[in-house]
């Protein structure tokens, strides 16, 4: 399929990931692709693995909003403007509610809810009407999760965001949705699930038996972002095996 040929997409966290596999997705799909990262090192390591002909990667940290700007006249200057956004740069503190700090709290709103609204306002003027914004919730937001408070309510709010901007761009044909997915196989979930014996336990909640992969997440958003999904705007997309809509078959006695 080449669903995004001559499309400018923006992809937040784009170094590693769900967001380094949603742009290999789309430029295998035919996209001009735009990553973004606070790490140089990793972004030129990610960027090296990808078809510089069609590739912007500008290193840019989403609580700065000097470096938000600095990304958006990037793209314009480079590209004109955007067809669309997958807000995907996030943290995840996990730890017990009493052991929270008030900087774990400022860390984890200003990357995951912050963050994603000024990428979205200020990618705004560069997007082209009928474009579409996909932003990166969580299964979290679907069900509580004991070390996963402030995480999970700032991907409440995303969500929400998506709902809410949904009937706000109507008018100018953008869609806006938020995919959530379950237990991904990323740094990220390997840092938070140290435990040898985590995968297993986690692989048990799920109804089709293992850890989704980067791709699988790339997947979707790819179809969000894409005319395939022309009507729908304000949902959210579980990309989880069954782990939050259902229980895992029980094994045999």
């Amino acid at each position: 399929m080449q669903r995004f040929t001559n499309k400018t997409v923006l992809i937040t966290g784009g170094a590693s990931g769900m967001g380094l596999a949603t742009a290999r997705r789309l430029l295998d799909e035919g996209a001009y692709v735009v990553i973004s990262g606070r790490d140089q090192a990793r972004l030129d390591a990610a960027a090296a693995g990808l078809d510089a002909d069609r590739l912007l990667s500008v290193r840019a940290d989403v609580t700065s909003q000097d470096d938000l700007d600095r990304l958006m006249r990037r793209i314009e200057t480079r590209r004109g403007g955007l067809d669309a956004v997958f807000a995907n740069a996030g943290v995840g503190i996990f730890k017990p509610t009493t052991e929270l700090t008030e900087a774990d709290f400022d860390r984890t709103v200003d990357v995951n809810f912050k963050g994603v609204f000024f990428t979205i306002t200020k990618a705004l003027p560069l997007m082209r009407d009928g474009g579409a914004i996909v932003i990166n919730a969580s299964w979290t937001l679907q069900r509580g999760l004991p070390i996963a408070s402030i995480y999970s309510a700032t991907k409440a709010a995303v969500h929400n965001l998506a709902r809410t901007l949904g009937a706000d761009l109507a008018p100018r044909g953008i869609r806006v949705n938020s995919v959530s997915p379950g237990y991904i196989d990323t740094e990220m979930y390997r840092a938070a699930n140290q435990d040898p014996e985590a995968e297993a336990r986690n692989a048990a909640e799920v109804p089709l038996g293992s850890l989704g992969h980067p791709d699988d997440v790339a997947a979707a958003v790819a179809f969000l972002a894409s005319d395939d999904a022309a009507y729908i705007t304000g949902q959210d997309l579980l990309v989880d095996g069954g782990l939050v809509g259902s229980f895992p078959v029980a094994p045999a006695s």
